[in-house]
């Protein structure tokens, strides 16, 4: 059993001091947020993550799993500290370390015993080894560390499993001592035959960004071939998944439509292209993925503006959400697709079944709707979205019943289009071709 302070918890913080008590360690979880803590210690869950709630409520339970906001108490007894604070996206495109640095100089101010501190924020090149040094600067007397990299690797949504049943386990670290107590926090992924793979602090620190990074370029890369594919009669859905089946590239993130949002793609591709300009390094291809990829929600409102009849002034939006099982609306493309559609002076009715109160405090003028056919009543137009699996099988019937006019823009290319056409609808996707004339 491995004593472990957590310092934040967010969604990373959160997630990952649950699923270390539930390995059996000793975690204090910390947070300035007093009435998150609070929230905590009763068992509520800050945001929707699948089966978060109970996690949590299981290790407090077993006394395994304890909140506070006070760093002193969870340092007290700590041979381990992962900073899990947020690193958010500045103007500039760099990743804000305004949090990590901060928790670093208050970690000096208050550790009175040897501590790892390992870094689970995703974070810049050379940012362990300066935050090193923002440590020791602090410290009223020297007390000794080692730096560690342990970079996460969860998605919203399947965060639990991720953490669970990991693809891989990174751990950058320079010192021995380091690497093997961050190593048997981990213990438990060995029966499973994880990948544990050790390495340089800088080495860790741009796994994550490169991973991230990788992905995106493979989203908007099929994204790409779907606008060709559209202008040349292709069919997008076949081309990825005779990709897909070559091994060497694989099936996953090959789904053409509106591209990648969320807390992580947008916010690390951007950081990754910082980090090369910053090392002299032009990072084109993660430039061309970025642009590409904002594009997307510009094309989805073309074809949402040709589906609607003349008059038509009413648009129901099916999913806000970046994707499905999550409350998150960081990066959605729902949010400048929104914005593209009120700006033209329509009427947008949004149904979700759990990101509708984030998204309404961004856009208070859209109308909330309990259900996609409450979103539809009256409706010139639905787009959807988000693919939900509540909304992978809708009621055409009953959908297209209460609207003003059947048309269906689907930006995740889930229905069949020949089916939407039988049953009324003026029909638009992406990268799939229309029906030949006969």
């Amino acid at each position: 059993m491995i004593r472990i302070c957590m310092v934040g918890t967010g969604y990373v913080g959160l997630v990952s001091g649950a699923c270390m008590a539930d390995f059996g360690h000793e975690v204090w979880c910390v947070d300035v947020n007093a009435q998150r803590i609070d929230g905590l210690r009763r068992g509520v869950i800050p945001f929707y993550e699948p089966g978060l709630d109970t996690l949590v409520l299981k290790n407090t339970g077993a006394d395994r799993l304890k909140f506070t906001t006070s760093l002193a108490e969870g340092l007290a007894a700590a041979e381990v500290v992962f900073i899990a604070v947020q690193t958010p996206q500045s103007e500039s495109g760099e990743a804000d370390l305004s949090y990590v640095l901060q928790v670093g100089r208050e970690i000096g101010q208050a550790m009175t015993g040897p501590k790892v501190i390992v870094t689970k924020s995703t974070v810049p090149v050379g940012t362990a080894r300066h935050l090193e040094q923002i440590i020791r600067e602090a410290q009223p007397r020297p007390v000794p560390f080692d730096m560690a990299s342990n970079p996460e690797f969860l998605r919203e949504g399947s965060s639990i499993e991720d953490f669970m049943r990991p693809d891989r386990v990174v751990i950058g670290a320079d010192s021995e001592n380091a690497a093997s107590l961050v190593k048997e926090i981990y213990r438990p992924l060995y029966l499973l035959d994880t990948p544990i793979l050790t390495c340089g602090i800088e080495t860790a620190e741009l796994i994550k960004y490169a991973s991230n990074s990788y992905l995106a370029v493979k989203i908007s890369f099929i994204n790409e071939v779907a606008a060709l594919a559209e202008r040349v009669g292709g069919d997008v859905s076949a081309i990825a998944k005779a990709m897909g089946h070559d091994r060497r590239i694989g099936p996953k993130f090959l789904h053409a439509g509106l591209g990648f949002g969320g807390s992580c793609l947008p916010k690390d591709t951007h950081a990754l292209v910082h980090i090369g300009q910053q090392a002299g390094v032009d990072m084109a291809i993660v430039r061309a993925a970025i642009a590409r990829n904002e594009l997307l929600p510009r094309a989805a409102f073309a074809k949402a503006a040709a589906l609607l009849p003349a008059g038509g002034d009413t648009v129901a939006l099916l999913g806000c959400a970046f994707k499905p099982n999550t409350d998150d609306v960081r990066a959605a493309a729902s949010r400048p697709l929104t914005r593209l559609l009120l700006d033209a002076g329509l009427k947008v009715r949004v149904a979700d079944p759990v990101a509708l109160p984030m998204f309404r405090e961004l856009f208070p003028e859209t109308v909330p709707a309990a259900s996609p056919y409450e979103a539809a009543l009256g409706a010139h137009l639905c787009i959807l979205v988000t693919e939900w699996n509540e909304y992978r099988q809708l009621d055409l019937a009953r959908l297209g019943g209460v609207m003003a006019h059947r048309a269906f823009l689907d930006c995740r290319n889930v229905y069949d289009r020949q089916r939407m056409l039988s049953q009324g609808f003026a029909y638009d996707c992406f990268g799939r071709p229309a029906p030949r004339p006969a």
